[in-house]
């Protein structure tokens, strides 16, 4: 295609905001000219009209999530008004209200744990989407001076738990410590809070005067935090699942904490809502999205998405959209019930670092993938240096992007360019509310449920089985008078395959004894059959 050609098609398949000045480039993707002139019914523009309908329908209250019988509304949290339940409308804007209350008190010192020691840390401890959303938000948004400190717990990794706990020991008694699980149950975030509580009293704190509960009210997380009089509690309602909790408790309050624009964040996802609820799929940035996911992977995910935004403050960006992208879409099932194994993988790191990792695969590799080049045209210094005259580091950084992309066309490779004219709180509202339309739009032309994920349950069972096994097998090694192998201590307990049999045992058996406070020492042989263990 030559250069005529190719500006031709941009113009006619390009889409612009300049009132959320934001920019979709879907030029260089393969998809048919006529594209939007199709009319067949199987066709993808039929689909994605299809797909709006069904959108409008769960934004007005339909149940979208049979597996815990309840609707999916995070729409609302960006504009109540729509809720179609008043009380949930007033339930949204009062817990707004009480955030914005909260973080000024902390902000002003009439909070505090210990009189006189302003809360100047702040430890989010979560997992999934109750750490990385608002992960993302304080990476994105952070500044210098800012009132509070973010640190966060959010894996049940004891190094990794250690290591952040550690560098807070000197400050515990300024440091406020938020846990947030929408079930009150989960359980990394529980051993976290367990560990914290630990740390607080060895610094000889009182634990309950630095914690705010973000759960679902009633929930055994919210009973407790009543019962031990934590600072504060905040909910997140059981509409609102946790890869799409951000406008929720769970992202504005340590936004709001931080110091950033609770307001403008929430304002650019109620502005992207309003853009993508367009039946036109031309002029809505969501569908434009959706469609080309569906034409790069012929509707079945066979392409992996790889997001490359070209900008430090978006580095966490790929991350969060592979949880909403990945979990949303990853289904076995689709809403027929037929076995369709959907969903695409998501992948990616910033530019212009990644020039030096994958990007070489990217342009001579298999073409099993499409590109998200994420532009941001404001450089964000507003006192350049010139690196050659008259040429800056943001000029080197855009040259990469644009190089890049037009490497990967030459290659035939296909990409997406996002181009946002700043990075602000509003602007992370955009694009947060703009990935998530997009989403719900592409579940809905495969015909799969994107608010439901049984996956992750079986895993949270099955991590459970595992510990039951341990809890057997310490307790069954106590009970052998010579060291045995994982095959013998397994026949001693019967165990079946629901735990992996003897291979699961031996996993434990090989962990434990690596753990010199475990009580389980491992006698080596030549192969993992003949490992015998005993206890000490």
């Amino acid at each position: 295609m030559n250069s005529d050609s190719r500006w031709k098609r941009f113009l006619q398949t390009h889409y612009r905001s300049d009132e959320m000045g934001l920019e979709l480039d879907i030029s260089r993707m393969s998809f048919p000219s006529d594209l939007f002139d199709q009319t067949e019914v199987a066709d993808v523009i039929q689909r994605m009209s299809a797909a709006l309908a069904r959108m409008d329908e769960l934004e007005q209250g339909s149940v979208a999530n049979p597996t815990e019988g309840r609707q999916v509304g995070h729409y609302w949290l960006r504009t109540p008004e729509l809720a179609p339940d008043p009380a949930v409308a007033a339930d949204v804007i009062e817990t707004v209200e009480r955030i914005k209350a909260f973080a000024s008190a902390v902000h002003r010192g009439a909070r505090t744990a210990v009189p006189g020691r302003p809360f100047r840390k702040l430890l989010l401890i979560g997992i999934g989407g109750s750490a990385l959303g608002p992960q993302v938000i304080a990476d994105c948004l952070a500044y210098s001076g800012q009132p509070i400190e973010p640190y966060f717990l959010d894996n049940t990794d004891p190094a990794g738990i250690h290591r952040v706990l550690s560098e807070l020991t000197g400050s515990l008694a300024e440091t406020l410590v938020i846990v947030a699980s929408k079930s009150g149950r989960t359980t990394e975030t529980l051993n976290g809070m367990i560990e914290a509580r630990v740390y607080f009293g060895r610094a000889g704190l009182d634990f309950n005067r630095h914690a705010v509960a973000i759960t679902e009210p009633g929930s055994q997380l919210w009973r407790l935090a009543e019962t031990e009089r934590w600072q504060d509690c905040f909910p997140v309602w059981q509409w609102v699942g946790g890869r799409t909790s951000l406008f929720s408790s769970v992202g504005i309050l340590p936004a709001a904490l931080m110091g950033f624009d609770i307001e403008a964040l929430v304002a650019g996802g109620r502005q992207m809502d309003a853009a993508t609820r367009n039946s036109d799929p031309r002029r809505n940035p969501a569908a434009l999205l959706a469609m080309m996911w569906h034409v790069a992977g012929e509707g079945l995910g066979q392409r992996d998405m790889v997001i490359l935004p070209y900008c430090d403050r978006l580095q966490l960006l790929p991350r969060y959209l592979q949880q909403l992208v990945m979990e949303s879409l990853g289904k076995e099932k689709n809403l027929d019930g037929e076995s369709v194994f959907q969903g695409i993988v998501v992948y990616g790191n910033k530019g212009s670092t990644d020039q030096h990792s994958y990007i070489q695969q990217l342009r001579q590799g298999p073409k099993n993938y499409f590109a998200t080049f994420v532009e941001v045209l404001n450089d964000g210094d507003p006192h350049p240096i010139d690196i050659r005259p008259g040429i800056t580091t943001g000029d080197f950084l855009n040259s990469f992007l644009q190089g890049t992309r037009r490497a990967l066309t030459e290659s035939t490779r296909d990409s997406l360019t996002l181009t946002l004219e700043q990075v602000d709180a509003a602007t992370l509202g955009r694009v947060v509310a703009l990935y998530d339309r997009a989403v719900g739009l592409y579940a809905y032309m495969i015909n799969v449920n994107a608010y439901d994920q049984p996956g992750v349950e079986a895993g949270k069972l099955a991590a459970e089985r595992v510990i039951d096994l341990q809890t057997r097998v310490v307790e069954a090694l106590r009970g052998a008078a010579e060291p045995v192998t994982a095959a013998e201590l397994a026949m001693r307990m019967s165990v079946d395959d629901s735990a992996d049999g003897v291979e699961g045992v031996y996993h434990v058996l090989r962990r434990l004894a690596q753990n010199a406070s475990r009580g389980v020492r491992r006698i080596a042989g030549p192969a993992p059959d003949e490992d015998r263990f005993k206890a000490v």
